[in-house]
């Protein structure tokens, strides 16, 4: 029960995601693509204020951390960006697939090997497969 939950918050979100590159293209049109991007985050940052208000947070243990884990706050910023960009050009449905291709062909890597620090799951043939469908679909979008 907990799995098919989980399944179905990512699914949202990934929804929400859709939604968020589909918002980011029209307001970078009109205010610029970083303007847009520091205006999700400001967003995010407001809630996530709010959020550490209510809860316990363990900041103090986040400097104790390696310095390499705090590196993914690189890549949300570009990711916005990119959305920002491509979106208005090649269509919400396009860039979501390439993202997805994207995300896909890293997370094989990842799990095969066991890096950052995640459990290694091997890659077989469905789960190839199922990257080359995805590569087949950004083909066929485009």
């Amino acid at each position: 029960m907990k799995t098919i939950i989980l399944l179905l918050a990512v699914l949202l979100a990934g929804m929400g995601l859709s939604m968020e590159a589909g918002l980011l293209g029209p307001l970078g049109k009109e205010i610029g693509h970083f303007s847009a991007t520091l205006s999700i985050f400001l967003v995010g940052g407001l809630l996530l204020t709010l959020a550490l208000i209510f809860s316990r947070p363990r900041l103090g243990q986040l400097f104790q951390q390696p310095r390499w884990l705090l590196t993914g706050g690189i890549l949300g910023p570009v990711y916005v960006v990119v959305l920002t960009i491509a979106t208005p050009f090649v269509g919400v449905g396009t860039t979501m697939i390439g993202i997805l291709s994207g995300q896909v062909a890293a997370s094989l890597v990842i799990d095969h090997f066991g890096l950052l620090g995640s459990e290694r799951r091997g890659v077989d043939g469905y789960r190839l497969l199922a990257l080359l469908l995805i590569i087949a679909a950004l083909w066929l979008m485009q």
